[in-house]
């Protein structure tokens, strides 16, 4: 049988519910411009009529309702979106990164300008040709001498510049590490939190939210693989390696090796080499080092550019060398002297009895620096008498080495192209503007697809201002009309208290 204050519990319940939607309501439309935040939602439902089952239940018809009850405030997410956006978040993370170091790389080359090393070395190969012309004076052999110092110290600059821009992403491998680690450990001290009240029936929403938005941050940085744990908690994987397993976490440690130079990074004690995200993009643009028999082999967007520029550097000097070796200084020339000078243009910066390996060790001899007369322009005849001051034929010769056909000799003794130092530098840079096109375009449609699904999971769970006042408006109502029914039902209770009763009086 209902109670006599029946409709006071009714409207009460009424009040109750309408004023947690309005409350949540607020709380959404607070958040509206909160990064992360996920629009929520009260689910009510109508409470257990009367009268309840039972042996000695009324048999008056029907269930009277008894009004309603909050059962939860639910989170409106989509986890397949979260999925998909994770998915593509680590593309673009990882050609964001690569068409960064690419771009810094072009930057550094310089070409095509009025200052890159094409230019350097088309002035050099000038500076030969009009040695030529005029081998006996002291101007063009200076003009040669200076072109060479010019050349020797754009190979070293560019090669110094890769090396520090190598350095800098290798720091940035080490902050990208630590930068997982802070996330990681947010992440595990969030599961602590939610783990201690999910048991006791809450919602932690705000916290659910706060920790979506560490893993989607986590997820440009690396693969990363979410599977849900005991208590809300989840568990994450970064390459299918733990990183996160409910309140703990595995730290990534870096430490440099001492081998190789390069800052190796391990998850809880194996060695880890990201796959993908933009740690990935960062470590493949730095380049990695493998010791095999005591040699050190380096690969990757920055190592292979030093090497083809290493390589071009040491077959330019070889080939300029041999033919300088060849020819015959103007001391030799006034001395009377037949035999050729074998006198090399370049040598090694650390060993000057060698011709140089690497673009950073390029020297012009310290014997042409000091007395120009040591440019060997002219070239050996039969006799004495064929080789005179205005010979330039063996300047000629080298300034046509520019366009030579050769077989270009890699670092490693290997046969390479067969081309032109010219072509080969051209080549060189083609290759990485082609390189750079491509991952500035993977970037663009990595990041369209990404917006994409983000713009989707924010349909589904970004809060609009529109839809939520007229949301208040509807829960305003409810409220009001609970609170016109507890009015009623409040005078209809003071006639049945006060006004019955005083029949005679």
């Amino acid at each position: 049988m209902r109670s006599t204050f029946h409709g006071i519990e009714v409207s009460k319940r009424g009040l109750f519910a309408q004023q947690s939607a309005l409350n949540t309501t607020g709380h959404n439309i607070a958040n509206a411009n909160t990064d992360g935040y996920t629009r929520q939602r009260v689910n009510m439902q109508a409470t257990t009529g009367l009268p309840y089952v039972g042996l000695n239940t009324s048999v008056e018809p029907g269930l009277l309702g008894t009004g309603v009850n909050v059962v939860g405030i639910q989170r409106i997410r989509e986890e397949f979106l979260d999925v998909q956006l994770r998915s593509e978040n680590k593309h673009f993370g990882y050609w964001e990164a690569k068409s960064d170091g690419l771009l810094k790389i072009e930057t550094i080359m310089n070409e095509p300008s009025d200052t890159g090393l094409q230019k350097v070395m088309d002035q050099f190969w000038q500076s030969w040709q009009d040695l030529s012309q005029h081998p006996e004076t002291a101007s063009t052999r200076a003009v040669v001498l200076q072109r060479g110092i010019a050349l020797q110290e754009t190979f070293a600059s560019l090669s110094t510049s890769l090396k520090e821009m190598q350095r800098d992403f290798d720091n940035v491998v080490r902050i990208k590490a630590l930068d997982i680690n802070s996330i990681a450990k947010q992440i595990s001290d969030l599961n602590d939190q939610i783990g201690d009240v999910v048991p006791h029936g809450y919602q932690p929403n705000d916290l659910l939210d706060q920790r979506d938005v560490l893993i989607d941050k986590l997820s440009k940085m690396i693969d990363v693989k979410v599977t849900p744990a005991n208590d809300g908690m989840v568990n994450i994987t970064i390459d299918d390696q733990p990183l996160v397993n409910g309140r703990t976490m595995v730290e990534m440690q870096v430490a440099a090796n001492p081998i190789t130079g390069f800052n190796d990074i391990t998850l809880g004690g194996a060695a880890f080499i990201p796959k993908s995200g933009s740690l990935a993009g960062v470590y493949e643009t730095r380049g990695t080092a493998t010791v095999t028999n005591g040699q050190i082999q380096y690969s990757g967007v920055i190592p292979d550019m030093i090497k083809r520029l290493d390589t071009l550097a040491a077959n330019l000097t070889q080939q300029l060398n041999d033919a300088h070796r060849k020819g015959m200084t103007l001391t030799d020339v006034k001395a009377g002297s037949n035999a050729p000078s074998d006198i090399p243009f370049f040598v090694d910066a650390d060993d000057p009895t060698k011709s140089p390996t690497s673009a950073s060790k390029i020297m012009v001899n310290p014997l042409i620096a000091a007395n120009t007369n040591n440019i060997a322009a002219a070239t050996p005849g039969q006799t004495t008498s064929t080789s005179f001051e205005g010979d330039g034929s063996n300047a000629l010769e080298m300034s046509k080495i520019k366009f030579k056909v050769i077989n270009i000799l890699n670092l490693d003794g290997t046969q390479g192209e067969s081309t032109s130092l010219d072509d080969y530098y051209r080549y060189m840079i083609a290759k990485l503007g082609i390189e750079s096109q491509e991952s500035q375009r993977m970037e663009k449609n990595s990041e369209i697809l990404t917006g994409q699904v983000e713009n989707q999971r924010q349909s589904v769970s970004g809060v609009s201002i529109d839809e939520e006042m007229s949301d208040m408006v509807k829960y305003q109502h409810a409220y009001s009309a609970s609170a016109r029914v507890m009015t009623s039902m409040d005078e209809i209770l003071d006639k049945v208290i006060n006004g019955m009763g005083r029949v005679g009086l």
